[in-house]
Protein backbone atom coordinates (compact mmCIF):
# COMPACT_ATOMS: atom_id res chain seq x y z
CA UNK A 1 0.00 0.00 0.00
CA UNK A 2 1.58 3.52 -0.75
CA UNK A 3 1.97 5.51 2.34
CA UNK A 4 0.22 9.11 1.99
CA UNK A 5 -0.83 11.69 4.66
CA UNK A 6 -3.97 10.54 6.04
CA UNK A 7 -6.43 13.10 7.97
CA UNK A 8 -6.56 11.73 11.75
CA UNK A 9 -8.71 14.01 14.30
CA UNK A 10 -8.19 16.90 12.47
CA UNK A 11 -4.56 16.47 12.09
CA UNK A 12 -2.92 15.16 8.53
CA UNK A 13 -0.39 11.87 9.78
CA UNK A 14 2.28 10.04 7.62
CA UNK A 15 1.36 6.43 7.48
CA UNK A 16 -0.76 3.84 5.53
CA UNK A 17 -3.85 4.80 3.82
CA UNK A 18 -6.52 4.30 6.25
CA UNK A 19 -4.48 3.06 9.31
CA UNK A 20 -2.61 5.91 11.03
CA UNK A 21 1.03 6.20 11.48
CA UNK A 22 2.52 2.70 10.46
CA UNK A 23 -0.86 1.14 10.48
CA UNK A 24 -2.71 -1.08 12.76
CA UNK A 25 -0.87 -3.70 14.48
CA UNK A 26 -2.70 -5.55 17.46
CA UNK A 27 0.77 -7.21 18.59
CA UNK A 28 2.22 -4.33 19.78
CA UNK A 29 3.00 -3.41 23.06
CA UNK A 30 2.31 0.24 22.60
CA UNK A 31 -1.22 -0.22 21.20
CA UNK A 32 -4.16 1.49 22.94
CA UNK A 33 -6.02 -2.02 22.71
CA UNK A 34 -3.63 -3.85 25.03
CA UNK A 35 -4.31 -1.61 28.29
CA UNK A 36 -7.88 -2.15 28.31
CA UNK A 37 -8.65 -4.06 31.73
CA UNK A 38 -11.72 -5.81 31.76
CA UNK A 39 -14.58 -3.59 32.79
CA UNK A 40 -16.43 -4.27 36.27
CA UNK A 41 -20.05 -4.58 34.70
CA UNK A 42 -22.62 -5.11 36.77
CA UNK A 43 -26.28 -6.47 36.25
CA UNK A 44 -28.68 -3.93 36.02
CA UNK A 45 -31.34 -3.75 38.59
CA UNK A 46 -34.48 -5.26 37.29
CA UNK A 47 -36.26 -4.46 40.01
CA UNK A 48 -35.57 -0.53 39.48
CA UNK A 49 -36.47 -1.79 35.60
CA UNK A 50 -39.67 -3.10 36.68
CA UNK A 51 -41.05 -0.59 38.85
CA UNK A 52 -39.78 1.96 35.94
CA UNK A 53 -41.48 -0.28 33.26
CA UNK A 54 -44.85 -0.36 35.26
CA UNK A 55 -44.87 2.87 36.46
CA UNK A 56 -44.35 4.48 32.30
CA UNK A 57 -47.00 1.60 31.32
CA UNK A 58 -49.36 2.71 34.27
CA UNK A 59 -48.86 6.82 32.98
CA UNK A 60 -48.99 5.82 28.83
CA UNK A 61 -52.41 3.67 29.64
CA UNK A 62 -54.66 4.98 32.50
CA UNK A 63 -53.14 8.72 33.52
CA UNK A 64 -51.25 7.35 36.38
CA UNK A 65 -48.92 9.92 37.09
CA UNK A 66 -45.47 7.89 38.46
CA UNK A 67 -43.57 9.09 41.35
CA UNK A 68 -40.62 10.60 39.22
CA UNK A 69 -40.60 11.66 35.82
CA UNK A 70 -40.06 8.82 33.21
CA UNK A 71 -38.83 9.80 29.81
CA UNK A 72 -40.85 7.53 26.92
CA UNK A 73 -43.46 7.28 23.99
CA UNK A 74 -46.40 4.86 23.43
CA UNK A 75 -47.21 4.06 20.02
CA UNK A 76 -49.84 1.86 18.61
CA UNK A 77 -49.82 -0.32 14.84
CA UNK A 78 -52.01 0.69 12.53
CA UNK A 79 -54.16 -3.10 12.70
CA UNK A 80 -54.94 -2.25 16.52
CA UNK A 81 -56.01 1.51 15.86
CA UNK A 82 -58.12 -0.37 12.66
CA UNK A 83 -59.82 -2.85 14.93
CA UNK A 84 -62.90 -0.10 15.39
CA UNK A 85 -65.31 0.19 18.00
CA UNK A 86 -63.31 0.58 20.91
CA UNK A 87 -61.29 -1.97 20.62
CA UNK A 88 -58.45 0.00 21.14
CA UNK A 89 -58.90 2.12 23.91
CA UNK A 90 -59.67 -1.50 25.59
CA UNK A 91 -56.05 -2.75 24.69
CA UNK A 92 -54.67 0.43 26.00
CA UNK A 93 -56.67 -0.06 29.16
CA UNK A 94 -55.81 -3.66 29.52
CA UNK A 95 -52.48 -3.22 29.14
CA UNK A 96 -52.31 -0.67 31.78
CA UNK A 97 -53.88 -2.93 34.11
CA UNK A 98 -52.04 -5.90 33.47
CA UNK A 99 -49.89 -7.91 36.38
CA UNK A 100 -49.65 -10.98 35.55
CA UNK A 101 -45.86 -11.26 35.30
CA UNK A 102 -43.98 -14.43 35.48
CA UNK A 103 -40.54 -16.36 34.63
CA UNK A 104 -42.68 -17.92 31.49
CA UNK A 105 -43.35 -14.18 30.02
CA UNK A 106 -40.51 -11.83 32.14
CA UNK A 107 -37.76 -14.25 32.55
CA UNK A 108 -35.30 -10.99 33.25
CA UNK A 109 -38.17 -9.86 35.63
CA UNK A 110 -38.15 -6.41 33.49
CA UNK A 111 -41.95 -6.30 32.92
CA UNK A 112 -41.56 -5.28 29.86
CA UNK A 113 -43.41 -7.53 28.04
CA UNK A 114 -46.80 -9.52 27.97
CA UNK A 115 -49.91 -10.33 26.31
CA UNK A 116 -53.80 -9.24 26.83
CA UNK A 117 -57.26 -11.08 25.27
CA UNK A 118 -59.34 -8.44 23.85
CA UNK A 119 -63.01 -9.57 22.68
CA UNK A 120 -61.06 -13.16 21.91
CA UNK A 121 -58.13 -11.21 19.94
CA UNK A 122 -54.97 -11.46 21.75
CA UNK A 123 -52.97 -7.93 22.10
CA UNK A 124 -49.03 -7.91 22.29
CA UNK A 125 -47.23 -5.16 24.23
CA UNK A 126 -43.62 -4.68 24.87
CA UNK A 127 -41.58 -1.90 26.31
CA UNK A 128 -37.78 -0.98 24.91
CA UNK A 129 -35.19 1.10 26.02
CA UNK A 130 -33.46 3.53 24.69
CA UNK A 131 -30.60 5.81 25.13
CA UNK A 132 -32.60 9.34 26.14
CA UNK A 133 -30.30 11.40 23.83
CA UNK A 134 -29.79 8.93 21.23
CA UNK A 135 -33.10 9.67 18.75
CA UNK A 136 -34.01 5.86 19.31
CA UNK A 137 -30.65 4.46 17.86
CA UNK A 138 -29.13 3.08 20.53
CA UNK A 139 -30.36 0.69 23.95
CA UNK A 140 -30.09 2.02 27.02
CA UNK A 141 -26.30 1.68 28.52
CA UNK A 142 -28.00 1.90 32.04
CA UNK A 143 -31.88 0.95 31.68
CA UNK A 144 -32.41 1.30 35.45
CA UNK A 145 -31.39 4.90 35.36
CA UNK A 146 -34.68 7.14 34.25
CA UNK A 147 -32.71 10.05 33.86
CA UNK A 148 -31.03 8.42 30.69
CA UNK A 149 -33.15 6.47 29.43
CA UNK A 150 -35.96 6.90 27.67
CA UNK A 151 -39.23 3.75 27.14
CA UNK A 152 -41.18 3.06 24.28
CA UNK A 153 -44.30 1.11 24.59
CA UNK A 154 -45.40 -0.41 21.32
CA UNK A 155 -49.04 -2.28 21.50
CA UNK A 156 -49.68 -4.73 18.95
CA UNK A 157 -51.90 -7.36 17.32
CA UNK A 158 -50.64 -10.59 18.04
CA UNK A 159 -50.56 -10.94 14.05
CA UNK A 160 -48.29 -7.53 14.21
CA UNK A 161 -45.33 -9.41 15.41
Amino acid sequence: MKSEAVPVGGEVVKGKAGCGSGGFNPSRKDSPMSNLEPADISPPDAAAIAAQNDAFRKFACLGITPEQPIKGRMHVTRSLMEAGDGFTTEAIQAVGHFETFGPENDPEGWHDFGAVTIRGETVFWKIDLYEADSDLRYGAETPDNPETTTRVLTIMMASDW
